[in-house]
C-alpha cells in the first residue's frame, strides 16, 4: 500500500536533517495514522496533487463502501455524480483549496453500489515545509438524515404557513408580548378588514370596542392567558370600517424551552350569522309556545259555546231572530274552531311534531272528501265547485287527512273571497310524474305584489277586503308547510285585483311498488343508509375534507394516509367501501388494493380509485386492477352521490360485511 505521512509532503533537507528527524516523524505518524484508521463516522483519506487517493480510513470505507485496495489510487471525481463531473466541480474544488488553503462544500455524492448520499466535505490543501502543494486532506461527512429531517421540518413549516394563510372562515395571527400584531392570515384580513401591511405594528386593541378597549379587556385578556394558558371570549369586535361582527376569540400564550413568553397565538371566528340564527330561533321557540298557549286558552271557552248552540238547536219554537242569532253563531264558533285548529296546526309544524301517515291516496277521493268539508261554507254563501279530473285513476303518496285539509283550506280562501253564486273549479291533471289540482276562483284576485307573501305567517292582502275577510293569515302557510312536507309545491297566480286567483299544487304520484308506512316522512327515494367508508390517500387535505363530507351525509369514516396504514385500518374496520388515491409514495394505490383485496375480512368491500388522470388507458388499468369504479379529482357532487347509492345498492344486495 502506498502511504502518506507528514514527512511525505516535507522537503528532503539533507541527508543530517533527515536522519535526526526520523524518529519523531515516524513516532507521529504512526498515531495519527491509527487515530484516523479508528474513526469510523468520518469519511478521513488523503489525495496527491493529482486528485488521486493515497489513503483511506474505515470510515471512508463505512460510509463509500470501497475497500481501500479498490480505492488507493483511483482518482476522487468517482465520488461525485455524473452531472458534477461533467461541469468540472471536482477539479474546481481542488483548484479553490489550492488558492485558499481550504474549501468546504455539501452536495449529493455517490457511493460504490450507485446509491448517494448528502455530504459535507472539507478539502484542505497539504503544503511541505517549501510552501509546495503536496496534496490535499479530505474529510467527508455523510449528513442525508440531518437534511431530510431539515428538508421535512422545512417542509412542514411551509405547509402549516400555507395552510394558515389559506384559511378565510378564521382569523389566525400572532401578538408579541405586548400585544403588537407580527403575522396576518387571510381569514384576519377577510374578517378584520385590514390588509397585512395596514395592521402588522399596530396593538390588538384597535379591535375591541372603545368601550372594552378604554376599560382595559385587552390587557385583562393577555395577563389571564399569560397566567393559566389559553383565554376564550365572546363578544363584540370592529373591522376597519368600523362594522362590528359578534366574535369567537382564543388567546393562547407562546413559550420557547426556557419558558420566555414569545408571544400570543389568536384566533377569532366570525358568528354573527350563528347567533343571529340562535336568536331567529330563540324568537321561533317563543312563538310556538305563544301559538300554543293561544291555541290552548281560545280552545277552552270554545267548547261550552258549543254546547249552548247545541242546546238552543234542539229547543223548538225559538221565534226567527233567535233562530238567526243562533245560526250566526253556530257559523261564528265553526270558523273560530278552524283557526284555533290552524294555530295548533302551525304550532306543531313549527316545532317538527307533525307527523304524516303515508298512504296510496286516490287524487278522486281527495277532491270529494275536501269538498264534502267545505261544503257548509260553500252552502252559507250559494256557491258550488266542479272538478275536472282525468278519467283514469290518479294516485299520489301522502296522508289522506292532512291533504283534505290543505284542499279544504284552499276551497275555504277561493270561497272566502268569491262572490255569493259563483263557481269555483278544481282542475286535476299529470306533469312530469306529478300530480297537480289547480284550486280557480272567479274573486276579487290579488297583486302581482303579493303573491309570494301571502304565504308568510299572518301575512294578509287587505286590498279590495274587509278585515272580518282576513282572518289569521294562517291558512296558506298551513297549506305550504303540508305540501312542502309531501314533498311537493304549491304556488298562487291572479291577472290582478278583480280577475280571480288560481292556487296550483303539485304531489308527488305514487310508485307502482310503493307500500303504506307510518312514517313521518316521505320516502319516495329511500335514503342511502349509512356506510363504514374507509379514505386511503397520502394527500391529507383531500382525504380530511373528503371525510368531513361524508360524515355529513352520515357516514362512518376512517382515514389512511398511506397504504400500509391502510392494511392496519382494513380488518379491524371492515369498510362497505373504501377510496383509495393510485398515485401515494411508498405502497401506491395498486399495490393496496391488491393487498386488501387478499384479506378475508375485506371480500365484500366495494373499492373506488380516486386519481388525477382520466384518460380511458386509466380506466382500462383501473378496472383491470379490480376497481370497482373510477373518480377523477375532484369529485363532483353527483358522481359521489351516484357512487355511495350504487355501494348502498350492493351492501343491501349482498348483507353487510
Amino acid at each position: 500500500m502506498k502511504q502518506l505521512d507528514a514527512s511525505s509532503f516535507r522537503d528532503d533537507g539533507g541527508p543530517a536533517r533527515m536522519q535526526a528527524e526520523a524518529p519523531r516523524s515516524t513516532s507521529v505518524s504512526v498515531d495519527y495514522s491509527s487515530l484516523v484508521q479508528a474513526i469510523s463516522d468520518y469519511a478521513i483519506f488523503l489525495l496527491d496533487a493529482t486528485g488521486h487517493v493515497v489513503s483511506w480510513n474505515a470510515g471512508a470505507q463505512k460510509l463509500k463502501g470501497y475497500t481501500e485496495g479498490e480505492i488507493v489510487g483511483q482518482h476522487f471525481s468517482r465520488f461525485y455524480t455524473e452531472e458534477a463531473v461533467a461541469r468540472g466541480w471536482p477539479a474546481y474544488e481542488l483548484e479553490q483549496a489550492t488558492l485558499t488553503g481550504r474549501f468546504e462544500d455539501e452536495g449529493w455524492r455517490v457511493r460504490k453500489d450507485g446509491t448517494m448520499f448528502w455530504a459535507n466535505v472539507v478539502i484542505t490543501a497539504v503544503r511541505n515545509e517549501a510552501g509546495t502543494l503536496t496534496g490535499f486532506a479530505k474529510i467527508t461527512r455523510d449528513l442525508t438524515a440531518q437534511r431530510e429531517y431539515l428538508e421535512a421540518l422545512r417542509e412542514s413549516e411551509e405547509r402549516f404557513r400555507l395552510l394558515v394563510d389559506s384559511v378565510e372562515d378564521y382569523a389566525i395571527f400572532m401578538l408579541d408580548p405586548q400585544g403588537f400584531v407580527v403575522s396576518w392570515n387571510s381569514g384576519a384580513a377577510r374578517i378584520n378588514g385590514y390588509t397585512h401591511d395596514e395592521i402588522v405594528g399596530r396593538h390588538f386593541s384597535l379591535f375591541y370596542v372603545p368601550g372594552e378597549a378604554a376599560a382595559g379587556k385587552p390587557a385583562r385578556a393577555l395577563a389571564i392567558a399569560r397566567q393559566i394558558g389559553t383565554v376564550e371570549d365572546e363578544g363584540w369586535r370592529v373591522r376597519k370600517d368600523g362594522s362590528t361582527f359578534w366574535a369567537n376569540v382564543i388567546i393562547t400564550a407562546m413559550y420557547d424551552e426556557a419558558r420566555r413568553l414569545r408571544g400570543f397565538a389568536k384566533v377569532t371566528r366570525d358568528l354573527t350569522e350563528r347567533r343571529r340564527r340562535e336568536e331567529l330561533e330563540r324568537s321561533s321557540e317563543r312563538m310556538r309556545d305563544f301559538l300554543a298557549t293561544l291555541a290552548h286558552e281560545l280552545r277552552n271557552p270554545l267548547a261550552p259555546v258549543r254546547n249552548a248552540v247545541g242546546t238552543m238547536q234542539l229547543e223548538t219554537g225559538l221565534s226567527p231572530v233567535l233562530a238567526r242569532a243562533r245560526d250566526l253563531i253556530d257559523r261564528q264558533v265553526t270558523h273560530l274552531t278552524r283557526l284555533v285548529d290552524d294555530l295548533l296546526d302551525i304550532g306543531r309544524i313549527m316545532s317538527d311534531k307533525v307527523e304524516l301517515r303515508i298512504a296510496r291516496v286516490d287524487l278522486s277521493e281527495l277532491i270529494a272528501r275536501a269538498i264534502e268539508a267545505a261544503r257548509p261554507f260553500l252552502d252559507a254563501r250559494s256557491q258550488s265547485v266542479v272538478a275536472h279530473v282525468p278519467a283514469d285513476p290518479v294516485v299520489i303518496r301522502g296522508d289522506m287527512t292532512r291533504l283534505v285539509q290543505v284542499l279544504q283550506n284552499l276551497l275555504h280562501n277561493a270561497s272566502k273571497f268569491s262572490p255569493s253564486g259563483s263557481v269555483i273549479d278544481i282542475l286535476g291533471r299529470i306533469d312530469f310524474r306529478m300530480a297537480v289540482l289547480e284550486v280557480r276562483d272567479p274573486g276579487c284576485g290579488i297583486p302581482v305584489r303579493s303573491l309570494d307573501r301571502i304565504f308568510e305567517l299572518f301575512a294578509q292582502e287587505k286590498e279590495g277586503q274587509n278585515f272580518v275577510e282576513g282572518g289569521l293569515g294562517i291558512g296558506l302557510t298551513l297549506c305550504k308547510s303540508l305540501v312542502e312536507m309531501h314533498g311537493g309545491s304549491i304556488v298562487a297566480s291572479s291577472e290582478g285585483p278583480g280577475l280571480g286567483s288560481t292556487f296550483t299544487l303539485s304531489l308527488p304520484l305514487a310508485d307502482a311498488q310503493s307500500e303504506t308506512t307510518e312514517s313521518g316522512t316521505i320516502t319516495t327515494a329511500p335514503d342511502i343508509q349509512p356506510m363504514r367508508i374507509l379514505l386511503v390517500d397520502d394527500n391529507r387535505d383531500s382525504a380530511d375534507s373528503l371525510a368531513m363530507l361524508l360524515e355529513l351525509k352520515g357516514h362512518e369514516v376512517r382515514i389512511a394516509y398511506d397504504g400500509e396504514q391502510a392494511l392496519q385500518i382494513a380488518p379491524r374496520f371492515t369498510p362497505h367501501l373504501a377510496f383509495i388515491d393510485l398515485a401515494m409514495p411508498k405502497m401506491d394505490g395498486y399495490a393496496t388494493l391488491a393487498a386488501m383485496r387478499a384479506l378475508p375480512e375485506m371480500s365484500r368491500t366495494m373499492y373506488a380509485a380516486m386519481t388525477g388522470f382520466s384518460h380511458a388507458s386509466d380506466l382500462d388499468r383501473t378496472r383491470r386492477e379490480g376497481f370497482h369504479a373510477h373518480l377523477v379529482k375532484p369529485v363532483e357532487m353527483a358522481v359521489l352521490d351516484a357512487l355511495l347509492a350504487k355501494a348502498d345498492g350492493r351492501l343491501s344486495g349482498s348483507g353487510a360485511p
